[in-house]
């Protein structure tokens, strides 16, 4: 089950910020041709400090944070509204690269997520109105009911809108860490932090 690393993350890689470092680190994974490059585990916790961890897909991100859709009704989406705390992770192991980011989470603008919603599928946007997303449901053909009712509903409508329960977040992140495999577990981590509006490197030890 053991293997060894390779690869090198050095103060001279650093030099940019953690967004141009992570968009040449997404674009290295993408010409990889590695599944889902853009797929993120997603950490939350409840009210308690219960934690949760899903995956979600990576939609868009800038020097603001990193944004994904979801349900708010949704279990992420409820718990979010408790506790705005949450952490990421993104893993690139063919390229021996990992991404983590702690920091807090809000809705992006309704203009955003209509304008992202505007470029679904239509089958996905109809999944967005169907789902009780996290709800339990009695069967599939409960579910699969949904969807046609759905379907009849906006059959005359060519736009579909994104439900009201629907929209995007951003995590604004407070520490992004890269981390670099490297050959005898001496892995390259390199830790960016926000102080105020301005950003800190440090390298970890691994």
């Amino acid at each position: 089950m053991r293997r060894e690393y390779s690869g090198a993350l050095t103060e001279d890689d650093v030099t940019v910020g953690w967004p141009e470092l992570f968009s040449a680190w997404l674009a290295a994974a993408v010409a990889a041709d590695l599944p889902e490059p853009n797929a993120m585990v997603l950490a939350t916790a409840d009210g308690q400090g219960r934690p949760s961890a899903r995956t979600v897909l990576l939609k868009g991100y800038d020097e603001r944070g990193f944004v994904f859709y979801t349900n708010y009704n949704s279990r992420k989406g409820v718990e979010l509204a408790a506790n705005p705390h949450a952490s990421l992770v993104f893993l690139w192991l063919p390229v021996s690269r990992q991404v983590r980011v702690e920091g807090t989470c809000s809705p992006v603008s309704r203009a955003e997520t209509e304008a992202y919603f505007a470029l679904r599928p239509r089958g996905s946007q109809l999944g967005a109105w169907a789902s009780p997303q996290s709800a339990v449901v009695g069967s599939r053909a409960e579910l699969d009911e949904a969807a046609r009712a759905v379907e009849e509903r906006f059959a005359e409508t060519p736009d579909v809108p994104p439900p009201p329960h629907w929209g995007g977040y951003r995590v604004r992140p407070d520490t992004v860490e890269f981390w670099q495999g490297r050959q005898d577990r001496m892995h390259d981590r390199i830790r960016y932090s926000r102080a105020a509006d301005e950003w800190k490197v440090e390298r970890l030890a691994p």
